[in-house]
Formats: structure tokens, C-alpha cells, sequence
């Protein structure tokens, strides 16, 4: 009888000690990925700038236009190193993940991609659109494309993203159940000026 007991105190011990294993091999295996960016948008963005010119505010003098063309990346995901230990629950084969929230990983907004459009852009003999003009109205275009991440569908696109390659990753694992859900992602356009 004693020996049975400690036999069986003993599978209990090596059996939560493999679920501990196991339960760290899975925390690691996340955290390892530390931000994992798992979208990447490319936006086209038409930049137009209009500046007009007038004697005492009564008398025209002159308008120019300016047309520009430029391009922005944004790479979103999921920065799993906020993870807590209540955030992943482990049950056998069951396991749930409450993810942090979508967020901004990288932004970039290359003047390179920046090409002027000159059958568009017109000046004036009395009014031109100089460099701070077109400097003024670059900065105008990228604050607009940062204020539309949030209506884009990016941060759908990358939970989908992301919870497909998490299922995959953890379903090699071993688990028969993946269970993945996301803290509320509230401000996107606030996560995008933190990080710049």
C-alpha cells in the first residue's frame, strides 16, 4: 500500500512537473517572437497644396498648385512581451491566449518615395509654391494618413494575421484547442505617435 502511494505521489509529481515544462516551453516559445509584426500596408497618398496670393486681401494676384505623390509602410502587430501570466491559460490540450492590443511597430514615411507630379503642379508669375511650402504639405499628408490608420481595417487584418499564425504555432505544439482573444486596441493613431 505505502509503496503504491509513493508511486503514485511520484507520477503526480513528474506529471506537474512536465505540465510546468510545458506551460514554459509555450510562455517561451511566444515571448520569443518578442514584437511580431504580422501586416504591412503600403499607402499611396495624393498630396495637393493650393496656395493663393492677394493685394491687401481684396485684389488676386495670383494661385499655385501643387501635386505631389508619396507612399507610407506601417507594420502592425502584437508586442507579446506584455504578456502577464494570467494571459495564457493552460488545460491540457486546451490552451487560451489573451493577446495585448494591436498596435504600431514601425512607420515609415520616406521623403524618397516623395515625386512631384509637374504637368499638375502650376505656379504663378506673382505666387510659387517654394520648398517649405511643399515641406509644409508633406508634413499636412502624413499627419492625415497617421489620424485614417484607425479606418483602414488594419487592425482586423492583423489579429487575423496574427491569430493564424499563433493556432499554427500552437497546434505543432500539441494543442487540440487554441483559444485567442485581444485586449481592446483604443487608439491606434496614439500608439503610432508614441513610437515616432
Amino acid at each position: 500500500m505505502k509503496k503504491t502511494l509513493f508511486i503514485s505521489l511520484l507520477l503526480l509529481l513528474v506529471f506537474s512537473a512536465c505540465q510546468r515544462n510545458k506551460r514554459y516551453l509555450v510562455v517561451s516559445k511566444i515571448k520569443s517572437t518578442a514584437k511580431l509584426a504580422t501586416t504591412e500596408t503600403v499607402i499611396n497618398k495624393v498630396i495637393i497644396g493650393q496656395k493663393k496670393k492677394s493685394l491687401f486681401g481684396l485684389v488676386r494676384l495670383g494661385s499655385a498648385e501643387f501635386v505631389a505623390y508619396s507612399q507610407a509602410t506601417v507594420k502592425t502587430g502584437i508586442d507579446l512581451t506584455k504578456l502577464k501570466r494570467n494571459d495564457i491559460k493552460i488545460d491540457g490540450n486546451v490552451i487560451e491566449l489573451n493577446l495585448p492590443p494591436v498596435e504600431v511597430l514601425d512607420f515609415s514615411y520616406p521623403f524618397s518615395s516623395y515625386v512631384m507630379d509637374t504637368v499638375l503642379s502650376d505656379n504663378d508669375i506673382f505666387n510659387k509654391i517654394d520648398v517649405i511650402d511643399q515641406e509644409n504639405y508633406y508634413r499636412m499628408a502624413e499627419n492625415d494618413i497617421r489620424q485614417q490608420l484607425k479606418y483602414m481595417g488594419i487592425v482586423e487584418q492583423t489579429k487575423e494575421n496574427t491569430r493564424k499564425l499563433l493556432e499554427g504555432l500552437l497546434t505543432n505544439l500539441g494543442y487540440k484547442e487554441v483559444y485567442i482573444t485581444f485586449a481592446d486596441t483604443n487608439d491606434l493613431i496614439q500608439q503610432v505617435n508614441i513610437n515616432q
